[in-house]
């Protein structure tokens, strides 16, 4: 036990380390006061709550969960809620604050907030999942609501989930607040087009990136690493486009065929079996393995920390584009930027989830829903302007593409915290 406790700790200080490390050296590239710099480098807000969950078994089971609001000068706080065996304050900070920058990236009127439980929700049944979301949710109602702090569906939560939430916040008010998270079900004010949004956002910043590169994406070979929403959903965008899906993986490992694996089939496979691995026809690979293939486009869609300095110059891919949070290292950036691999930055890449969570909260609050062809027409001139911005700085300052976003958010953040002043 206190040897998991040790690798758990040692591989979440990490994350918040990595995230201090990306902050400290744009600052340094765009002579960010130091005033300001300091309060970036720290969370407004970090609630830790230790509650109890009836179990099916009649037990009493307490469970650790966190909230975390990283900056809120640009609006309400916006992140989501993750349960993980893995969860962990440190986790939760870092990931707040690339909430903060991915808002900043995309010009969308939010601040950075994240959110975990620590528990293994496989293990767990449907009703226990309930008593602990609504347990969860009623700790947070000191710090969420539409108008502070509004949570999102993340690792190992869903729809049904956000439904929970919103009903637990909604009974505690005495009336219905649909607003209080994104993520929702269509039935209580969910969006059209949510579900697909982070890996549609993916999409289309791979698309811009590749007219400016060259690359022709019929006949583009692609890797997804990790088969969950996000990079089942870009796996099957991306062969709509004509791009061929030669790797594959989850949690429980890859599989690989040159020729192209089926992504609907391969989905259908995890759905049958709880694993990719096994499908006919592709070669068992590890995760790590995955991550090597050659490739033209590589879609790390997994866990934070997956392309470090030890395997960073084993990457053969010509973009990688990001749908997960954090996978990349500092140190990985460089060796990737110097061996001519095009990162598309996470609070780039990944940001459309949380755009169009920006437009179910607007829809929400006006109580007038737009159709999905209007979702995915706003969230495509989102995201393309968000690149062209992102892509200009880095080629007027010769930056790497996560620098240049880093650049283009700190500032952003930076102008918000100096025109508002420091009260009292």
């Amino acid at each position: 036990m206190i040897t998991a406790e040790k690798k758990t700790e040692k591989k979440t200080n990490s994350a918040w380390e990595v995230a201090l490390e990306q902050l400290d050296i744009v600052a340094k590239k765009i002579n960010l006061d130091p005033n300001i710099h300091e309060i970036l480098r720290n969370c407004k807000r970090e609630l830790t709550v230790r509650f109890p969950v009836k179990m099916d078994d009649e037990s009493i089971k307490v469970f650790t969960g966190y909230r975390v609001q990283h900056n809120m000068a640009r609006g309400p706080a916006k992140g989501g809620i993750r349960y993980h065996p893995d969860a962990s304050l440190d986790e939760v900070k870092a990931l707040s604050m690339w909430m903060t920058w991915k808002c900043a990236v995309v010009g969308i009127p939010y601040g950075g907030a994240k959110g975990g439980v620590i528990c293994n929700p496989k293990e767990m049944s449907k009703g226990e999942l309930e008593r602990l979301t609504r347990r969860y949710a009623s700790e947070l109602m000191i710090i969420i609501g539409p108008e502070k702090d509004i949570p999102a569906p993340d690792v190992y939560t869903n729809p049904q989930v956000m439904a929970w939430i919103m009903d637990t916040f909604s009974m505690n008010k005495g009336y219905s607040v649909p607003g209080v998270v994104t993520g929702k079900p269509l039935s209580i004010g969910g969006s059209e087009g949510r579900n697909e949004a982070t890996a549609r956002g993916c999409v289309y910043v791979i698309s811009e990136a590749a007219k400016n590169t060259g690359l022709n994406l019929k006949g583009a070979t692609v890797v997804v690493q990790g088969y969950g929403n996000a990079g089942s959903i870009a796996a099957l965008l991306l062969k709509k486009e004509g791009c061929k899906i030669i790797g594959i993986s989850d949690s429980k490992g890859g599989i690989y065929n040159p020729d192209g694996l089926d992504p609907d089939k391969v989905l259908r496979h995890k759905e049958e079996t709880g694993s990719v691995v096994g499908f006919a026809g592709a070669k068992i690979l590890t995760n790590e393995e995955i991550l090597e293939i050659p490739c033209d486009i590589l879609v790390p869609a997994a866990l934070e920390n997956q392309i470090t300095k030890k395997n960073a110059d084993k990457i053969k891919a010509k973009i990688v584009a990001e749908a997960a949070n954090g996978p990349t290292t500092p140190e990985a950036d460089a060796i990737m930027y110097k061996n001519g691999v095009l990162v598309l930055p996470d609070i780039l890449a990944n940001a459309g989830g949380v755009t169009v969570s920006y437009f179910e909260w607007v829809q929400d609050l006006q109580a007038n829903f737009w159709n999905e062809a209007e979702v995915n027409a706003k969230l495509k001139e989102i995201m393309t302007k968000a690149f062209k911005n992102v892509w200009d700085i880095a080629q007027k300052h010769k930056e790497n593409m996560r620098t240049a976003a880093y650049m283009l958010a700190v500032n952003r953040v930076a102008e918000a915290i100096n025109i508002r002043g420091i009260y009292p």
